[in-house]
Formats: C-alpha cells, sequence, structure tokens
C-alpha cells in the first residue's frame, strides 16, 4: 500500500444545508473561513451546501424541483426575450415590406400619369 495516500488534517467541520437549516457535525479536510457555533458552545468551521440528503429528493421521497440558483428562472426569461426579439425584427420586416410596395405603387401611379 501507498504510504501518504491519505490526507491527514482532518477537523471538525459542520456542513450547512441552506435548504433547511439541516447541520451535520463530522470530520472533514475541507477548509472554510466562516465559523459557527456548535450545541457543545465550541466554534467550529462552517461550510454551506446547497443540497444534501436531509432536502434531497431521492433521500426525502418528495417530488420537487430544485432550483438554488434561479437556473430555471434565468432560462425562462432568455426564452421570453428571444421571442420579444423575434416578434419585433417580424414586425420590422413587415413593415419594411409595406413600405416598399407603397414606394413601388406610388412609383407605378406616377409612371402611368406621365
Amino acid at each position: 500500500m501507498k504510504k501518504s495516500l491519505h490526507p491527514d488534517n482532518y477537523q471538525l467541520v459542520v456542513f450547512e444545508d441552506l435548504n433547511n437549516g439541516y447541520r451535520l457535525l463530522t470530520r472533514s479536510t475541507v477548509e472554510s473561513k466562516e465559523t459557527t457555533k456548535w450545541d457543545d458552545g465550541k466554534e467550529y468551521p462552517l461550510v454551506k451546501v446547497h443540497i444534501s440528503s436531509a432536502s434531497h429528493p431521492f433521500f426525502t421521497g418528495e417530488e420537487r424541483i430544485l432550483d438554488i440558483e434561479g437556473r430555471v428562472d434565468k432560462f425562462k426569461a432568455r426564452a421570453a426575450a428571444g421571442e420579444a426579439a423575434k416578434e419585433k425584427r417580424a414586425a420590422a420586416a413587415q413593415k419594411a415590406s409595406r413600405r416598399t410596395a407603397a414606394k413601388a405603387a406610388k412609383g407605378a401611379d406616377q409612371s402611368t400619369e406621365a
């Protein structure tokens, strides 16, 4: 077996689920600048996570959409903006074609009068 394969800088760390506030004290090698008080009154490094077994639908049995960072909202906004731009281009194209048709009709009227 290889020597010095596993890290040796384990420390007690609190992981906090941002969905439901669930907190877990465990050993980890992760570094964190934030700290928090645990139930025993001691300060421990704090690592915030977006999802854990306490809020993941697979473990909770709930079916729901997890959209912590607004990805669905961003997509819907981008799609709506694209549709609006498409409609604006179509309206501009129709206006230009009407203008061209009006100029052509006006030119035809002037040539028949002459």
